[in-house]
């Protein structure tokens, strides 16, 4: 089973994504953990140039284009060849972020993105995704937190404006809304613990 872990920043994406790939793991099940962009060398550049703001940040279309290539790369390297080999793949992020940041955030035509989304994905969609919700002042102080904890500064994403992360959030609940059967929306306030067995229960997946 392909799995994705979606939602805006701060909603603690990445600690569940490892979390469920242990879990998995300890249920007897062999899994992967991957993110987006990121997963293979070239990915990963290409990951360091989306973060890097500093001479010539990518404007909008470069940006669908850079996040679109990585995922091309990570789908064709690991993903396709992990679920041949009967592996559970776990992915922090994946086509439900394009249509979150650069189409309801940066405004880009939907239409357009699906074109080229399914293009990269080589037909590839997630069997199920958990799109973690979280009050966007809750978010703000997880970012604060984890910016005091590991020193680093907030990347271009992160800095977009509240109205963008606003729009972030609004796009995902609709995709949720339209696509009941494959995204469940799971509330991302909390502790981790409580986190955790919520997306469990969502995905209903016996121990």
């Amino acid at each position: 089973m392909f799995i994705t872990i979606e939602g805006g920043e701060g909603c603690g994406k990445t600690t569940q994504v490892g979390r469920l790939v242990s879990r998995l793991e300890r249920s007897g099940r062999k899994a992967l953990m991957v993110r987006e962009p990121g997963g293979t060398r070239l990915a990963e550049l290409v990951r360091g140039l989306l973060k890097d703001e500093r001479e010539d940040p990518p404007c909008d279309r470069a940006e669908l284009l850079l996040f679109l290539a990585a995922r091309a790369q990570l789908v064709r390297n690991v993903i396709k060849p992990a679920l041949a080999d009967g592996a559970w793949v776990v992915s922090d992020r994946f086509c439900d972020s394009t249509f979150a940041y650069q189409g309801y955030g940066r405004g880009l035509p939907l239409d357009i993105l699906r074109i080229a989304n399914d293009f990269a994905c080589d037909g590839l969609l997630p069997d199920r995704t958990v799109l973690l919700d979280v009050e966007p002042a809750v978010a703000l102080e997880r970012m604060r937190e984890r910016a005091a904890r590991t020193k680093e500064s907030a990347d271009r994403i992160e800095l977009a404006g509240a109205d963008f992360h606003a729009r972030l959030r609004e796009g995902f609940l609709r995709m949720a809304a339209e696509n009941p059967g494959r995204i469940s929306v799971v509330d991302a306030a909390g502790t981790v613990e409580e986190v955790e067995e919520r997306i469990w229960k969502s995905l209903k997946l016996s121990v």
